[in-house]
């Protein structure tokens, strides 16, 4: 028989974590991170999978290998800033009673990163080349000013993901090469938000106010019922680590001299983040018996708070993706590059804090239900397009344009953490390359052009109907609308031996 949690308990579950986690991205396809190369950043990353230049083929597609000879390093780094607030005057938030929130914008919600990267190959032997690189592939960091009014669904998101990626490729000396790669990722988060209890305030006193009623000339404290005062508003934060694995496979084709294929394919993984969730003033409740009147034992808030903490986990989708590109030489110095990247960001449906204690914890208790929170997501598969091009100005020294449409797999469910939309991704890059010492110089400035200002209209919304507000978060709601832009600058030193 399953238990069905009093409205109260309802009430417990939303104020005290609901929201509490959700990843958010701006940058490439859901949470990814397109800065994993300087030499294929000046080109919008466009035909990658068919242009290995340097050992950041290792990523890109393995198969690349083949192409180069001897050993090869490149080492690098990206930094990337991203300004993203809500504009003034269009942020406002009622708590669970309907009661507007006061505070501020949350200001810019995004700090500069810096994405640092290292990738080798060696060749082993004519057909057979193998590599290694230390990569970002995902992450975000994001934290809202302290009084933002929408403080109850978001604070702080911080994701970092660090992938450790051996590969291999062989070749059939006839123009077509294939790769493999592992990715062995390391991830921790950390997510945080303010706690409103108006809900569980509110209720308490409508139950207060009905009690009083049904017991008459008798007073509820005669039944151990405390008396209602205010409660302290909370702080729910959640960190937890995880390592995942997932495998590319890639192909490479030269059709001639000028002209050659790429094709590289991504499987999907979950992380599972394993961690605790604390939460500051945490309402303390305890049982009474009211079966003298009929109504069984209910719990009631004592008035006191705690903090509480309890071991939890957060699944964590990554997509699987395919990526196909060419290259072709139009003319000695000119090369053409033009690519294009599928993603199933659809697997990410929900993002749920899940108890670890099997619903026998501090929280999970009190909400009734071994699933603490829900955030429904939902997020769409994707495209990303790449077009680019290469000018050999003279022996030394190349420069390089490009262009990429990046879908955003945000769709209905906008949240705080969330504000995004589709992008433009505008790029320059310059190379300087001396053959006879080997050493090659990649350096690329990029900007995000955003198409829309994305338009948060947050709600609560049930895990056992994910498009159905759940009715304990009673009025509470965010509405917010943001202006986004973003740039990012990058180098590479690359030696071939």
């Amino acid at each position: 028989m399953h238990h069905r949690p009093s409205m109260l308990a309802r009430a417990v579950r939303f104020t005290t974590v609901a929201a509490l986690a959700t990843p958010a991205g701006v940058l490439a396809g859901g949470f990814s991170l397109n800065e994993q190369s300087a030499s294929a950043m000046g080109t919008a990353n466009a035909g990658a999978a068919a242009n290995p230049e340097n050992a950041t083929t290792v990523l890109f597609n393995p198969a690349g290998m083949s192409q180069l000879s001897g050993t090869n390093v490149s080492f690098g780094a990206a930094i990337l800033d991203i300004d993203a607030e809500a504009r003034s005057g269009t942020a406002s938030a009622t708590d669970t009673l309907g009661r507007p929130v006061t505070g501020s914008t949350g200001g810019d919600i995004a700090d500069p990163a810096i994405l640092p990267n290292i990738y080798l190959t060696h060749e082993v032997n004519d057909s057979i080349d193998v590599g290694f690189g230390i990569h970002a592939p995902y992450g975000l960091a994001a934290d809202y000013d302290d009084d933002f009014v929408g403080r109850y669904f978001a604070d702080e998101t911080e994701l970092t993901v660090i992938s450790f990626s051996p590969a291999i490729s062989v070749n059939n000396g006839q123009g077509l090469s294939m790769g493999a790669g592992i990715n062995i990722m390391y991830a921790e988060g950390r997510l945080t938000k303010f706690q409103d209890y108006s809900g569980i305030y509110g209720r308490w006193q409508q139950g207060y106010s009905g009690l009083d009623s049904a017991l008459g000339a008798a007073s509820p404290e005669d039944f151990g019922v405390p008396v209602p005062s205010g409660l302290e508003e909370g702080y729910a934060a959640i960190e937890g680590d995880d390592i995942a694995v997932n495998f590319r496979i890639g192909f490479l084709y030269e059709l001639s001299e000028r002209t050659q294929f790429g094709l590289t394919a991504q499987t999907g993984t979950e992380f599972n983040l394993d961690g605790d969730a604390n939460i500051s003033n945490f309402p303390e409740t305890t049982a009474v018996d009211l079966s003298a009147i009929g109504q069984g034992t209910q719990a009631f808030p004592t008035g006191a708070q705690s903090g509480v903490s309890e071991d939890v986990r957060v699944p964590l989708a990554i997509p699987e993706s395919i990526t196909v590109g060419a290259r072709h030489r139009l003319t000695p110095e000119v090369t053409l590059l033009a690519g294009a990247t599928y993603a199933r960001w659809s697997r990410f449906e929900e993002l749920d804090i899940i108890s670890r204690e099997g619903g026998a914890g501090s929280i999970s208790a009190a909400t009734g239900n071994e699933v603490i929170t829900h955030i429904t997501e939902k997020w769409k598969n994707t495209w990303q397009f790449n077009v680019g091009g290469i000018w050999q100005a003279t022996p030394e020294w190349a420069f390089k344009a490009g262009y990429a449409w990046d879908e955003s797999p945000v769709d209905n469910y906008l949240t705080a953490r969330i504000p995004s939309s589709n992008r433009h991704w505008l790029t320059l890059g310059s190379q300087w390359k001396n053959a006879d010492s080997g050493w090659t110089v990649d350096a690329a400035i990029g900007t995000l052009i955003f198409t829309d200002d994305p338009r948060v209209d947050e709600f609560v919304y049930l895990h056992e109907a994910p498009e159905q507000q759940d009715p304990s978060s009673g009025a509470s709601n965010y509405k917010g609308e943001y202006d986004l832009s973003a740039w990012s600058a990058s180098i590479e030193v690359s030696k071939a031996f």
